[in-house]
Parts: structure tokens; sequence; C-alpha cells
């Protein structure tokens, strides 16, 4: 079932750079905060700008509202509420490492980086644009030394995250653009909309205030995370089931939960094509036409919820998720991409003509929560299973460990994925306990994962790897055996 395979960290580290080469990653991490969230102004023919008042487009009497994109990144150089100095104080404030996913760590935690480090890295790169990088790396440093921090955890924290190239930025620009179908049950009709759109409109709403029908919260950061992500960044093209979205917000209360969920419910009203009568539909109804399924999770140190949007198997489903703090954001190393949208988002807000070409563009920063932005890809690159602390997977990581395996992954190391596969396995059994619930979580993973056309007979290939992986690893498996034979066709 597994090869051996044994790969050291120069071989990753020389793929990245020959053939793997799809990510402009900045040699230190100074010189990636200054590229990311403080470009300097150029005076080229490709700037445009987007003003409120009577500012000048170049000049020093731009006041506080205006936008200057240049033409390499197109990334403004005034600061937006919603994206640059929050960002910044996201990745580019924090000179401690992030949490590691065995702490209670969550999207929004990096965002208690002190000010001062913050005015540190704007200082940094208000000097002129003739400095040298080992100045700037000074900078950065000593910013480190003022909270306690070493200069060797901010390569940690650097090697989280990439700046995605030109062509990885077209690839977001187009899922961002694509149609997206939101089906409904019974007489609701079919909801069009491009996921940019749906993305402002759920931000809208969690932002308005309580009084106007929103949720008055605070949204830190919105990501692209999971196959979505994987695909934007792979260069060769990979297949995705869901369009999974994380909105960085703060669940300090319990009412926020509801609040969350009758912003996302407002949102597919006002998705409602024209004719229908809005006056009587209630968000009851609302959430039984379109939601698919609804997590709510408030214990053990995670604080989060899920909405899932579209009913229609076969068919892409739009998953919500609202995350304050959540202890393990990845399984395998392949599906811990998280693309940060906000500045894509003000791009598209911002810009007179938002037309991304190779020298117009937003600068857009990628993360890998695994913990090494090169070494996931590298995994991604040639269908490699890796991961990290294994003993914090939840149940369903089995079923997406056998997914990868029916895809062609194999593990990088196959002496130590038994001691995963026990790790899953048991795991499994003990979230689904029941037959009913195991039948009923097989059966719907099935479904909502390999319907793509002439993917039908990766479904019997899938349940036996399932059932080859848990006879090998624990006694339980019964179940599994006679799902099996249900979906055998000689049988």
């Amino acid at each position: 079932m597994c090869r051996q395979t044994e790969w050291d960290s120069s071989e990753v580290r020389s793929y990245h750079s020959s053939q793997c080469g799809t990510l402009k990653v900045p040699d230190s991490y100074s010189q990636r905060i200054m590229d990311s969230y403080h470009v300097q102004t150029q005076q080229n023919s490709y700037g445009s700008s987007c003003t409120n008042g009577n500012t000048g487009r170049h000049g020093g009497a731009a006041g506080p509202t205006t936008t200057i994109y240049t033409n390499a990144h197109a990334y403004p150089v005034a600061s937006f509420n919603y994206a640059t100095m929050s960002y910044a104080h996201s990745e580019g404030g924090s000179v401690s490492p992030p949490p590691s996913p065995r702490s209670n760590s969550s999207i929004s935690s990096a965002y208690s980086s002190a000010s001062s480090t913050a005015a540190s890295l704007s200082a940094a790169s208000s000097g002129s644009s003739s400095s040298s990088a080992s100045s700037s790396s000074s900078c950065i440093s000593s910013a480190g030394s003022e909270t306690g921090a070493s200069y060797e955890h901010l390569d940690i924290t650097a090697q989280r995250l990439a700046v995605l190239s030109f062509e990885q930025v077209m690839k977001l620009n187009d899922v961002m653009n694509e149609p997206v179908s939101i089906h409904g049950r019974g007489n609701f009709p079919t909801l069009e909309v491009k996921l940019k759109d749906l993305v402002n409109i759920v931000r809208e709403k969690l932002e308005a205030d309580v009084v106007a029908g929103g949720a008055g919260m605070t949204v830190k950061d919105i990501r692209l995370n999971g196959g979505a992500a994987s695909h934007v960044l792979a260069s060769e093209p990979q297949p995705y089931n869901d369009l999974d979205l994380i909105f960085a917000v703060d669940f300090s209360t319990s009412r926020s939960y509801d609040r969350v969920k009758s912003a996302v419910l407002s949102s597919l009203l006002d998705l409602m094509p024209e004719g229908v009568v809005k006056r009587k539909i209630t968000q009851c109804s609302l959430k039984e036409a379109y939601v698919g399924k609804m997590v709510k999770v408030n214990s053990d140190g995670d604080r989060w919820s899920l909405i899932s949007l579209g009913n229609s198997p076969g068919h892409k489903n739009v998953e919500l998720k609202f995350v304050d703090t959540m202890r393990r954001q990845f399984e395998f190393s392949v599906d811990s991409f998280q693309i940060v949208l906000d500045s894509l988002l003000l791009f598209y807000d911002c810009a007179e003509m938002p037309m991304i070409t190779e020298n117009f563009y937003p600068t857009v920063v990628g993360e890998s929560v695994y913990g090494d932005f090169q070494e996931a890809l590298y995994h991604l690159q040639k269908k490699l299973i890796s991961t990290r602390q294994p003993e914090e997977i939840r149940g369903g990581g089995l079923l997406k460990y056998c997914n990868l395996l029916v895809r062609n992954y194999v593990p990088v190391d196959p002496q130590r994925i038994k001691t995963l596969e026990r790790y899953m396995c048991s795991r499994f059994f003990i979230d689904f306990p029941d037959i009913g619930q195991q039948r009923s979580k097989l059966e719907s993973y099935l479904k909502n994962h390999f319907f793509d056309e002439g993917e039908e007979h990766l479904q019997h290939q899938y349940l036996m790897h399932l059932f080859e992986v848990v006879e090998q690893s624990t006694y339980c498996n019964c179940v599994l055996g006679a799902t099996v034979l249900r979906h055998d066709p000689s049988a």
C-alpha cells in the first residue's frame, strides 16, 4: 500500500527553487513585511487611485482616504481599516512565533502583538528606498528584542508565509469571480452569485450595526482555505469539492453565534432574485432551504461555527467558517494552506479598472498552518502525505487520509504512518461510536467527494482502502465491511 519514500530538507528547498518556483518568497522576513504592507509610491504610468476628495494622485498632500497602487504589486500605500493595518497586526506585527497547532491557536490569535511592534515596522518602511537589506533586517531584529523575541523567531514565522506569484493571483482571481450556485429545497430558487460578491455581502452583514440588522462584529480577516486554496497554489490542476472561507471574528459572548447565523441568512435574503416577495420569507425557512449543515463549537478552547450553503449533490458547496479560536486548523500538510483575501478584495473595491495584469496586481499572502510553506507545497506537488501532532486529528481525518490514498498520494514516512493510522482509526470510532452514525458519515462522504463524472469507480476503491486501514489498525471493522459489500459491483 505504501512505497518507501525519503526526502531531506535540502531536496525540498532545491525543488522549491527549481521546479516548484511559482512562489515569490522574499529572502528575509523584513523584506516580506515591507513588500506586503508598506510599498513605496512609484512614479509610473501604471498607477491608479481611489480618492474621496480633492487630493493629489502621487503627491504628499494625499489624505488618509487616498489609495495609490504601484505597477509592481498594486497594493495601496494608504491603510484601509479592514485590510492593510489589520493584517499587519495579524502576521507582520507578530515578532514572536505564532501559536503551534498543539496550543489553543486561532486565526486571530496573532493579532495580540504589541502596538509598539507595528510602529517599529511602519518606521522601518518609511526609510529611503536606497537603504540596504542589512539595515532593514537590523530594524526588525531590534523590534523583536524589545519584546524578548529573537531574530530566529522571525524566521520561524516567515516559514509559514509566502507571497503569491502573478500566475497564482490570476488563478485566485478566477476562483473569486467564478459563479456559485446555491441550490434551494422545494420551491426556493437557485441563488447565483460570484464568490467575491458573496464574501462582501456576508462581511457587510457581519460588520453592520445590530440595530440595522447586522451582527455588529469586527471581521479581522477573510481567508480561502481547503481544496480551493491548494488549487490556487499548485502548478498542476487540483480538484476541489467545496469553497471553504474563513472569517476571523470574536465569539467572546454566546450571543455572537446567533448573530453570525442571522447575518448569513440575511445575506441569502439579499441574494434573492427580483420579483420574490422577501417580507414573507422567514429566517427559519431560509435555513431549511439553503443550509446543508450548521455546526457550533464552544468547548475546550475551540470557539468557531460552520455554515454550509448548498444541498445539491454534484455541485460545490460554500462552507463559511467563522473562527475565534481553533486548536487544529488542518489534517495534513496538503490541506493546510490559507490565502488571505483582504488585499484582493480591496483591489476590487478601489481600482478604477480592477483588471489584473502582470504589471498591475495586488500583493496576496498565503500561509501554511502546517508550519512550513515550502515543505507543504512540495508535498502538494509530489503527492506526499505528512502531518504533525496526529493525536489531535479528529474523526474525519481517517476519511481524508483514505481519500488521499485513492488519489495516489503516498506517505513521506511509511514506518511512522502506521502509528498515524492507529490514531485516526481510534479517533474515528470515538467520534462516531454508533453504527448508524458511521454508515451515515461514510455515505455522505462518498456523495460529496466522488461526484465528478468518471469517479464512480473510485468509491469502491476508496472503501477498500478504508477497510484495509481499519482492519490493520483495529478490530472494529464490521460496519465498514458491510458498507464495502454494498458498494462492491461484483457482490
